[in-house]
């Protein structure tokens, strides 16, 4: 089941068909739509794993907002693939709990 459409994004171009990566098997998806909604289409829910008790997390809210739908593409820890375009060769892998935040200084959190 693919979802054609998306609670913010309006009319997103789904473009041909592209190959990407996901967890270093070769799939396919449309270009430009939510790299969600492409591992979605291919039946993959699981996203990420919870940092204390490992449990499987996915699209919770759809819209950027939470950190459920995170994972790693090319390898970049914490992009949110509900609103993150897919593009052709893109590596996307399941992400192991959350990876830190970086830019903070000390003392500024």
């Amino acid at each position: 089941m693919r979802i054609e459409r998306h609670p913010i994004i309006d009319g997103y171009e789904k473009g041909e068909s592209v190959s990407f990566f996901f967890d270093g098997k070769k799939v396919w998806g449309r270009k430009g739509e939510p790299i969600a909604v492409a591992l979605k289409a291919l039946g993959i829910q699981t996203h990420r794993y919870t940092v204390k008790r490992h449990e499987p997390r996915g699209v919770f809210c759809a819209i950027g907002r939470c950190t459920d739908c995170v994972m790693v593409v090319d390898g970049v820890p914490n992009v949110r693939t509900c609103t993150t375009p897919l593009v052709a060769k893109m590596r996307v892998e399941t992400q192991d709990r959350l990876a830190p935040l970086t830019g903070i200084v000390e003392g500024e959190a």
